[in-house]
C-alpha cells in the first residue's frame, strides 16, 4: 500500500477514552466514528477482548481512519501492539478485512484484529461472550497491555 489503506474497526483498548486510544491513535486518525460488526461475538480476555467470528453476532466499536501520513507506521505499531504477524501460528490474533456498518447504514471495509483460530475455539468451548457486544475497560478481569 502506498501510505493508505483501510480503515481500522476498533472495540477494545483502542476505543475513545480506553487506555491505548491516545497512546496509538491520539494525532493520527482523520476520523473516529461509531460502527458495529455482524457476524462476530466479543469475549472478556485478560484485560482486552476478542471478537470471535460467530454468525448471528455484532460487536459494537469505531471505525478509525488513520490520516494519510501515518498509516503505514500506524499498521505496523498495531500488528506489534497484537503481537501479529502474518501467518505466524502462535498469533493470538489475526488481522483480516470484514465490513463495518456506520450509524446511517453505510457498510465500509476494514481491518479487524479477531481471534486466532485456537483462541476462537477455546473461546467458543469455554468462554462466555459479552452479550451487548460492547467492551468498557471496566468489565475486564485483569491488566494488559493489548488492544483490539
Amino acid at each position: 500500500m502506498s501510505g493508505t489503506g483501510p480503515p481500522f474497526f476498533v472495540y477494545g483498548t483502542l476505543r475513545p477514552g480506553e487506555r491505548n486510544h491516545d497512546l496509538f491513535l491520539l494525532g493520527r486518525t482523520r476520523s473516529e466514528e461509531p460502527a458495529r460488526m455482524t457476524g462476530l461475538a466479543l469475549h472478556p480476555g485478560p484485560g482486552y477482548p476478542y471478537a470471535v467470528e460467530e454468525p448471528g453476532g455484532t460487536v459494537t466499536g469505531d471505525l478509525v481512519t488513520a490520516l494519510p501520513g501515518a498509516y503505514e507506521e500506524l499498521l505496523a505499531e498495531l500488528d506489534a501492539l497484537e503481537e501479529y504477524a502474518p501467518g505466524d501460528p502462535h498469533n493470538l490474533y489475526e488481522r483480516v478485512t470484514r465490513d463495518v456498518v456506520l450509524a446511517d447504514g453505510t457498510a465500509v471495509p476494514a481491518w479487524v484484529y479477531i481471534a486466532a483460530p485456537g483462541v476462537a475455539a477455546r473461546l467458543r468451548a469455554g468462554g462466555r461472550p459479552i452479550g451487548s457486544g460492547e467492551w468498557h475497560g471496566a468489565t475486564a478481569d485483569g491488566p494488559a497491555h493489548r488492544p483490539a
